[in-house]
């Protein structure tokens, strides 16, 4: 059992949560609650750390999900103490998880027909650009997967979708939609129309009615910045 917050795994932690750079560089983050810990894939699980209240309560939850499966090291139990400095929330529920990011491309997104429980879709993808409130990023990507989104590119410089607001907002929903930044921005763009992508953005001079448009072709929308709206009209 972890009980001192001098731990370089307890150090490790609070730096993942606080730090984009780092996340990156490690291609990992942390979720927190049973929610979020249980949804994740089991595959991408690097460690699961658990408070002493929270074993002593939930011994049925931690032998369903049978964790030293995945290696005899995955699970670890910190003292209530150390978990709460470990911990992003003001009221942890007691577990948490490091999580690898999901690998994905552009390419994965609209270069191709989708496999949804096999049946075959076009894509269906959000376009966000310079989102800077996490809440809204993790309630964008919580009702894309509730609208059948098939998958979210954002620009470089929206807000890291990793961040801890943006996971507890996203209530699961970040395991399951694809999503991806993009580099450029703008050729993504293009990129989607030249495989038969019809983009939309909303906007005062626009050429048509959104009830006029057929989004039951492979379709993509833009969303802008908060204040700022989108930079200028990409499409």
């Amino acid at each position: 059992m972890i009980t001192s917050t001098s731990s370089s795994q307890v150090k490790h932690i609070v730096n993942l949560q606080k730090k984009s750079k780092l996340r990156k560089e490690e291609k990992q983050f942390v979720v927190e609650g049973i929610k979020m810990v249980s949804e994740a894939p089991r595959d991408r699980l690097v460690k699961v750390y658990v408070s002493e209240t929270f074993k002593a309560d939930n011994e049925e939850f931690l032998k369903k999900m049978n964790y030293e499966a995945l290696g005899k090291d995955i699970l670890e139990d910190v003292s209530d103490n150390v978990f709460i400095r470990m911990s992003d929330t003001q009221t942890p529920q007691g577990i948490m998880a490091v999580v690898k990011m999901s690998e994905i491309t552009i390419e994965d997104l609209f270069g191709r027909d989708m496999h949804i429980n096999s049946n075959t879709i076009q894509p269906l993808l959000l376009i966000l650009e310079n989102l800077q409130d996490p809440g809204n990023l993790g309630t964008i990507i919580r009702m894309a997967e509730g609208a059948g989104v098939t998958g979210v590119i954002m620009s470089c410089n929206t807000v890291d979708i990793y961040n801890p607001k943006t996971i507890r907002s996203t209530m699961g929903s970040i395991y399951r939609v694809p999503f991806v930044y993009a580099a450029d921005f703008i050729g993504a763009i293009e990129l989607m129309k030249k495989n038969g992508i019809s983009v939309y953005a909303a906007h005062l001079d626009g050429s048509c009615e959104y009830t006029e448009a057929d989004y039951t072709k492979s379709s993509a929308f833009l969303i802008g910045n908060e204040g700022n709206g989108l930079s200028l009209i990409h499409i």
